[in-house]
């Protein structure tokens, strides 16, 4: 189903390495708003969208979120390799070290792994899409504070790429949502059916 191709969607290329601002982009990773979540969530859901143009929609970005925890990792990568005793220790960077040493485990800029418990998979189409706007949302949110908290220019380049992927993953959801309104309409679906009003 999946073709891999061998290279990122952008090309992530960081001269210097700062683990401390390693810690705060591996919640992009594995955070409560990361890409593994948002990958997952989408990739599930997929399975009980009754309408194959959203299936294919939900295909479509949660593949391209696998892509983007690629990209994710790659930063956090090449933001701490080659780091020094000296450099983990004034970054902060100890407990992950002593846990991970410099390889990328999913995990918010807190130090909590992730879990399944921070996506949502209802099977409700109108429930999943809502979800979907409010997790591209706060995927953007978790961006701007990256980009807030960054002076580097080479991650930030690569941030704001992905900032703006999850604006547009935000408008087709919302024209999904539409679509599904629609459809569901026509069906006089349950929140509509006064069956449910008795």
């Amino acid at each position: 189903m999946f073709v891999y191709e061998k290279k990122l969607q952008y090309p992530v290329r960081i001269k210097n390495p700062n683990p401390a601002l390693a810690k705060f982009i591996i919640s992009q990773y594995g955070g409560p708003h990361g890409e593994l979540g948002a990958s997952l969530r989408y990739l599930s859901q997929r399975y009980s969208m009754p309408y194959p143009e959203l299936k294919g929609l939900l295909t479509d970005i949660g593949t391209e979120e696998l892509g983007h925890l690629e990209m994710v990792a790659t930063i956090v990568h090449q933001l701490t390799r080659k780091m020094s005793m000296d450099e983990i220790k004034s970054a902060g960077f100890s407990e992950y070290f002593v846990d991970h040493t410099a390889s990328v485990y999913p995990q918010a800029a807190s130090g909590t792994p992730w879990s399944a418990a921070t996506i949502a998979v209802t099977g409700d189409v109108i429930g999943d899409l809502t979800e979907n706007l409010a997790a591209e949302q706060k995927a953007r949110v978790t961006y701007d504070n990256i980009l807030r908290m960054s002076d580097d220019p080479d991650v930030n380049d690569v941030i704001k790429f992905l900032r703006e992927r999850e604006i547009v993953h935000f408008q087709r959801f919302g024209e999904g949502l539409r679509l599904a309104t629609e459809r569901l309409n026509q069906k006089n679906v349950y929140y509509m059916n006064p069956a449910f009003d008795k």
